[in-house]
């Protein structure tokens, strides 16, 4: 069945320059990702697939966020055993190498196209995963930047193990992981996360946007599908230990209880 892309989830504009933008408009709920958001960003990337005109992407955030990460009503599911069903098959390929899951980040990186992420606020857990998958990224100076799976007893399972290894050191991916620490858009530059600061990032992307929309569309595509195959990571082979790992995860004793424990705002007492 087709996607549908939800108007009050995601805008999707393609300009006469060549130059596409898919804004998550969630803005309420800080873009929170939720199962009507899933379906839209996936049906935005479908959308793209088929428009010959396109030669650039901007993917950016309305309201006071990039994209703050899962909804916070999918961790009521799993406190109470019922997040299984709502997030869908895990470890079943739909997409190639990845499951749905893992395809609203991965496919950013498949289409042939530039896709430059414009991130300010918030870029939460699968928020950054989302930003990850594009090509550049260019980020307000504080931004907020943060694998925040580990609080909710998780693991990254959109992608991010293999985007974020290709970006950073390793010590610097275990730290980030490990710790769901936060870090701001001058950091994440530092570090490899990001590609450069802006005070305003959305015109920064959407200028970077243009100019390779002015390039040989031939050219752009065939520089992309190179720098694809030129990762080191073999992304098949992580992004199914990503969904091997979190199905183990999801609903465990720990994981219910490093959610209860976020949700009650107390420390968890893990067995």
């Amino acid at each position: 069945m087709t996607q549908v892309i939800d108007p009050a989830r995601v805008h999707l504009g393609i300009g006469a320059d060549g130059v596409a933008q898919v804004a998550l408009v969630r803005s309420d709920r800080m873009n929170a990702l939720d199962a009507a958001m899933f379906a839209s960003i996936a049906a935005a990337m479908d959308r793209l697939r088929t428009e010959p005109t396109v030669r650039a992407v901007v993917l950016h955030g309305e309201g006071r966020a990039f994209c703050s990460g899962l909804d916070k009503a999918f961790f009521g599911d799993m406190a109470g055993g019922r997040s299984l069903g709502a997030l869908g098959e895990i470890i079943g390929r739909t997409h190639g190498d990845a499951n749905a899951i893992q395809w609203l980040a991965w496919g950013w990186r498949q289409l042939a196209v530039s896709v430059i992420a414009a991130v300010h606020g918030p870029a939460f857990g699968g928020g950054l995963q989302l930003a990850l998958g594009a090509d550049m990224r260019i980020v307000h100076p504080e931004a907020q930047m943060s694998f925040l799976e580990i609080k909710w007893g998780l693991v990254p399972d959109m992608a991010g193990c293999v985007l974020l290894t290709e970006l950073v050191r390793a010590d610097i991916a275990r730290e980030l992981v490990l710790t769901g620490r936060v870090v701001d858009g001058r950091e994440a530059v530092q570090i490899g996360l990001a590609t450069r600061v802006a005070d305003d990032p959305l015109a920064e992307a959407l200028q970077l946007a243009r100019q390779m929309a002015g390039c040989s569309p031939d050219a752009i595509r065939a520089a992309k599908r190179l720098l694809n195959a030129a990762s080191p990571v073999d992304a098949a082979r992580v992004l199914m230990a990503e969904s091997y790992e979190q199905q183990r995860l999801i609903e465990s004793t720990n994981q219910v209880e490093a959610v209860r424990a976020a949700l009650e705002q107390r420390r968890p007492v893990f067995v």
